[in-house]
């Protein structure tokens, strides 16, 4: 009929559709609505309107703001920090993990400490010229050599440090593997002090690992993120800018970690 207006909504019959249709219309351009907005937007009335508007309200979905507006509402926060804690670190690790690959053109692993023993839990390739190593997921490696066990044991407490390197087995990898309790406090020390790890041929003769904390809402080192190279790729002069992209992607996944964390 004409000057009749035409609601582009289209209608369904369900009031779950109609309240989930007025939850979607909030986003970063519109924090609020109003009863209005949610009239026009789903073709009803403002009596239905202000009928769906107020079970969200006693629901906890949405609250009333300013000047007759809704916002979303405690129980939505809630919800999102549920959702947010049925992300796993892999899951929550991998997106920084693929833009610390594509930035240095190296392979990146994301490990954990299991005992006396890391683990390595993911890994991602550079795009072009990958290097063949033998850290898979799920490959076992010793507590006492590398970046990446180095970082997972420099931040525990001394109690913690001496039980754990009792139990490992300090195994010489190569000539530079460290295996005294004397030599790693020491290089702990070091790495507590620069806030990273780097180390050259203490896992594997060729390869150059850099490897940074990640930590929890507790401030507890959880992870480690990591590059692992041939060590003639990495350069003395190139050595800093791949230390700032490591420990950048480690407060990045620091960051993610927290944020489901709480």
């Amino acid at each position: 009929m004409a000057g009749t207006k035409i609601s582009a909504y289209r209608p369904r019959n369900s009031t779950a559709d109609r309240t989930l249709d007025i939850l979607l219309l909030f986003d970063d351009a519109r924090p609020t609505v109003s009863a209005l907005e949610v009239t026009e937007h789903i073709g009803v009335t403002r009596s239905s309107a202000y009928r769906y508007l107020q079970s969200l309200v006693s629901t906890g979905f949405i609250e009333e703001a300013d000047a007759g507006a809704y916002r979303l509402g405690p129980r939505v926060l809630e919800l999102a920090r549920l959702a947010r804690r049925s992300y796993g670190l892999s899951t929550l690790a991998r997106p920084v993990m693929l833009r610390l690959a594509a930035e240095v053109g190296e392979t990146v692993l994301l490990t954990r400490r299991s005992g006396a023993a890391v683990v390595c839990l993911e890994r991602e390739e550079a795009g072009a010229g990958p290097v063949r190593l033998s850290y898979e997921r799920g490959h076992i490696l010793p507590v006492n050599a590398g970046a990446a066990a180095y970082t997972l044991l420099a931040w525990e407490p001394d109690d913690e440090i001496d039980a754990v390197l009792a139990a490992g087995d300090l195994t010489r990898s190569t000539e530079r593997t460290l295996t005294t309790t004397h030599e790693l406090k020491a290089r702990f020390a070091e790495i507590r002090a620069a806030g990273y790890a780097v180390s050259r041929g203490e896992l594997d003769p060729d390869v150059l690992g850099v490897a940074a904390p990640v930590r929890n809402d507790h401030d507890t080192v959880i992870a480690s993120i990591s590059v692992a190279a041939l060590s003639r790729r990495i350069t003395d002069e190139r050595l800093p800018d791949v230390v700032a992209r490591v420990c950048r992607a480690a407060a990045d996944l620091t960051e993610h970690v927290r944020l489901v964390d709480g």
